[in-house]
């Protein structure tokens, strides 16, 4: 993980952008911490990204335009029983599927991620990795962000072949592409003069 060293590069964002998949989020969130269910809701939204990322259908349920009101909630209440979501998650989608919004979903889970992980005292980072990183290696990342900083680092990791090695990591807005894709890119460029 020679890439560790471009780490402390990164700024950590002041807060969640004024977009209507921020605008859901804290919404959601506030009812989560009201009610005392940010756990519940969180892992319920990790759930729900999972699938995003694992279920083309899901993504078209969620990306569809011309899907009527009804069969979007209908779709919606039928993936959050399978997926065992809690109630006011699964009451939230059903919402967002009643104002068309399903489409602002992967937004909607960042944003109320950071939320949670602000709460705790945390600071969020989106890392993606050509392959799935092994316990050692998330554990070895969390404590050089940590040092880099200063405060306790909540990661969710993400694979994406295509971009052969290395990682790359988003703490709010600011982005670390350490990938060699960005590398040979770079240089491919650099070739051309």
């Amino acid at each position: 993980m020679t890439c560790l060293e471009d780490i402390g590069r990164v700024e950590i964002s002041g807060g969640i952008e004024a977009s209507l998949g921020g605008r859901y989020a804290s919404a959601l969130f506030q009812l989560a911490r009201d009610d005392r269910q940010l756990q519940s809701v969180e892992d319920s939204l990790a759930r729900v990204a999972d699938t995003l990322a694992n279920s083309p259908e899901f993504r078209q349920l969620t990306a569809n335009p011309v899907l009527s009101r009804k069969d979007a909630s209908a779709g919606i209440a039928a993936v959050a029983g399978s997926l065992g979501l809690d109630p006011l998650t699964t009451r939230f989608l059903g919402v967002l599927a009643a104002n068309r919004r399903l489409n602002q979903l992967p937004q909607v889970i960042r944003a109320f991620r950071t939320l949670a992980a602000n709460h705790r005292g945390e600071t969020t980072a989106e890392v993606t990795s050509a392959h799935p990183l092994d316990d050692g290696q998330v554990a070895a990342l969390k404590q050089q962000l940590r040092q880099r900083v200063g405060r306790d680092v909540a990661l969710h990791t993400h694979v994406d072949p295509s971009i052969l090695g290395g990682l790359v990591v988003r703490i709010g807005s600011q982005m670390i592409d350490s990938s060699i894709r960005t590398r040979l890119n770079s240089l491919a460029h650099a070739m051309k003069g």
